[in-house]
Formats: C-alpha cells, structure tokens, sequence
C-alpha cells in the first residue's frame, strides 16, 4: 500500500486539471501573442483562466500575474519593490520560506536594504505588539514580507491586522500564500495587501506555474524584458496548459473546500488519536489559529526521525520530516532552531488533502506500531 502525506510539499494533479491541460497540449499550440485563430485560442484559454483564479480571490483579473512557480512570485515582488518602488526597508520573519528569506538577505548584502526582523512566538506567529513598534520607529518606505502560513507547523498569521498596521504606517504588504491558497478564504478586494504569492502545486495543480497578485495600484515595473507579456511584468511566452490546469485546480479546490475540510479534519483528529495512543509522550505544535492541512508532531526523543522516515518509506508512507540529518549529527532545520525547538526532539509533518483516506491513516497506525515494537 502507497500512502502520500506530504502534501505541504506538493500535491497529485487533480484528474480534471491533467484533463484540462491535454487539450492545450495536444490540440492547441498556438502562441497567444499571435493575431490569427491559433493564437486567438490560447489568448482566450489564458485571459479565462486569469479571471477565474482572479475571481476565487475576488480580485480583478488584471492584477493576476502568470509565473513559473511561488518562488518566482516572491523575488519578483521583492526585487522589483525594491528597484523600482523606491522601498529601503524590508520587515520580515526568520521563519519565512527560504525563498523570501534568501532574497531578503541579497538585497540587504547587494544593495544595503535595512532588514528588520519582526518577534514571532514559539509557534512562528507575529508579534504584532513588535510588528508596530518597528514600523512606527522608521520613516524609511518599507515593505513588510510575512506569509500567511508558516510551512512547517502551520500556523496562520492574521493578514487583515498585518494589513491594517501596513496601511496605518504607509508600508507596502507583501504575502507568500503558497500553503493557504485553495485552502483558505480570501477577499482582496476588502483588503490592503500589495502582493501576494501563489504556486499550483500546492493545491492539486502542475508543478511549475504559479501567479503573484500585485494590487492595480502600484506600479512594479518590468522582471524580464522582452515581448511584453502579463502586461509588460514578466515577459515570456505564457505556459498556457499549466495556467489552464491551474486554474482548473484552483476552481475544484474552492468549489469542494468546505467538504474537503470536513473530511480532512477528521482524518487529522484520527491521526493525532492514534499517534497519542501509540506514544503517549508525544506532542504537537499547534497554534490556537492553525491550517487543518498541516500536522506538526514532536516524537520523543528515543525515536530518530532520519530512521523513522526511512523506515516508514519502505513501507510505502511518505511524510517530511522537521529535522535533517548532517555528517551523521541530527540537526533542527532552521525554523525549528530559530524558534528554539529542542534538538533531542524528532518533529516530522504530516500533511493531508482531499484524497487521503481513513485507510491510509489506519495503515499508517499499523505501520508506526510495528517500528515501535522493532524499537527503533
């Protein structure tokens, strides 16, 4: 039996979506910059898609931005505030994606951008009380970059009070999305937030293709020069069949996620049942405000988390672990030691999605149970 719980990672193509993009890869193949039928149809496919993923969001369609991945989304709100709107503060996290982080400390190492780093509790959520003090304490133009959940232990951050403190400071508010959207309910058009981040394969869709919302606005300017595609931000030609099945994706995600969540939710009180059954020491990071696809489990200290998922890979069960193993020395990942997790502890991440089942945690029960009568 093959059991898949690391969908915080990346999720299996919903059948629908991989429908959806084999038309445009089989049928259609036309440029959609080009003026004849050809084209005329894939600009069609591109700009219907950008108005139903605009319309999930309730944005406007000309705010959507086609790229290849969140990765992609990030540096280009990043960068481009930076070189083109003036920006010479940045407020962010150190628990934040390593994309966000990374290009955060570029700009501060290339191009002398202040970077502050904003308080968060033990569980990675922001400390508004020191989000405000920092943004009153600069007149410099800032831009805060916080994400909406924390990938590893998901925990959700309030966007609607980060927005408000942005708008009260004059600060621009970037967000990477990439774990809630498809997950979570979102009404840009009631809020304040400049950009956001997004990437398909986190709810269903292909790998490689994502979208960053930039607010009408403001003004980014130009990542890649050339024919002037999504409307002179990024310019190459569109990957149409991966828009096409992200936006189918992202419509099945939206149209089922109060089921999904029903469903998902039960299965993850199951899991955490089992697991206490199993390891009555165990214990999980769960913030009061929590994403329901995520999981975080502190195993105690006996079990070696390397060797559990190694164990519980052979036995068809993929999961993440919270911890990597270096020169043989088990090692907190970055997050987890910057929020001062103890480095005797294995934390690994389940995380579900509308396709796991009750038989794969009851599968991932048996299994955990006989790696703990083999002691590991």
């Amino acid at each position: 039996m093959k059991v898949y719980l690391d969908n915080a990672a990346s999720t299996r193509l919903r059948p629908e979506a991989l429908n959806a993009m084999l038309a445009y890869m089989k049928n259609h193949f036309g440029n959609a910059s080009s003026v004849h039928a050809y084209g005329r149809h894939m600009k069609a496919a591109l700009e219907l898609s950008r108005k139903n993923i605009a319309k999930h969001l309730n944005a406007k369609s000309n705010e959507i931005y086609f790229c290849s991945s969140g990765t992609e989304a990030n540096n280009i709100a990043l960068k481009l505030s930076v070189e083109n709107l003036g920006i010479q503060r940045i407020i962010s996290s150190k628990v934040e994606h390593k994309c966000v982080l990374n290009t955060c400390n570029y700009l501060h190492q290339k191009l002398n951008v202040q970077l502050d780093f904003v308080k968060t509790s033990s569980l990675g959520e922001v400390d508004f009380e020191d989000l405000e003090k920092l943004l009153s304490q600069d007149t410099k133009p800032t831009l805060v970059s916080l994400m909406h959940v924390q990938n590893e232990l998901g925990s959700i951050n309030d966007l609607e009070k980060i927005s408000s403190l942005c708008t009260k400071y004059q600060a621009l508010f970037h967000t990477d999305t990439v774990q809630s959207i498809g997950h979570w309910n979102f009404d840009l058009s009631k809020s304040n937030i400049s950009f956001l981040s997004a990437s398909a394969h986190k709810f269903n869709g292909p790998q490689g293709i994502g979208f960053l919302y930039k607010r009408n606005d403001i003004g980014l300017g130009t990542w890649l020069h050339g024919g002037g595609h999504e409307r002179n931000l990024r310019s190459s030609t569109e990957n149409i069949p991966g828009i096409v099945g992200m936006a189918s994706a992202l419509d099945l995600a939206y149209t089922n996620l109060v089921t999904d969540k029903e469903h998902i939710l039960e299965l993850r009180a199951q899991l955490k049942a089992d697991l206490k059954e199993l390891f009555p020491e165990i214990s999980f990071n769960e913030a009061a405000n929590c994403l329901y696809t995520i999981l975080s489990v502190n195993f105690p200290s006996y079990i070696s988390s390397d060797l559990l998922l190694f164990q519980l890979d052979l036995k068809g069960i993929a999961i993440s672990g919270g911890s990597a193993c270096s020169s043989g020395a088990l090692k907190a990942s970055s997050v987890l030691q910057e929020l001062g997790f103890p480095e005797n502890e294995s934390t690994l991440r389940f995380s579900f999605s509308y396709e796991t089942s009750m038989e794969d945690i009851k599968y991932l029960k048996m299994a955990l149970k006989d790696l703990k009568n083999m002691k590991m």
